[in-house]
């Protein structure tokens, strides 16, 4: 599984990175998460409002910081 985290660096973006990186030490999957800033990669997958989440390049959530049990959620339907 893949994890990318795509935004300029607003307090959003870091929010959503630090969020992430929680549930998954919550639930126990061991990956990385890669920060993406470069806005032409950011393009590359459609996003028009950060922050985005992007787990095995498709994106899953874009232009908000979704809550901790709505990732766990994304975060359970993937590992099961």
């Amino acid at each position: 599984m893949e994890i990318k985290v795509l935004g300029s660096g607003c307090s959003k973006c870091v929010k959503l990175q630090e969020q992430v990186q929680e549930v998954l030490a919550e639930l126990n999957i061991n990956r990385s998460v890669k920060k993406v800033t470069d806005i032409a990669e950011i393009m590359q997958y459609g996003v028009m409002r950060t922050p985005a989440l992007v787990i095995d390049e498709k994106v899953v959530v874009s232009g908000r910081v979704p809550s901790k049990e709505e990732l766990k959620e994304i975060f359970k339907k993937l590992i099961d």
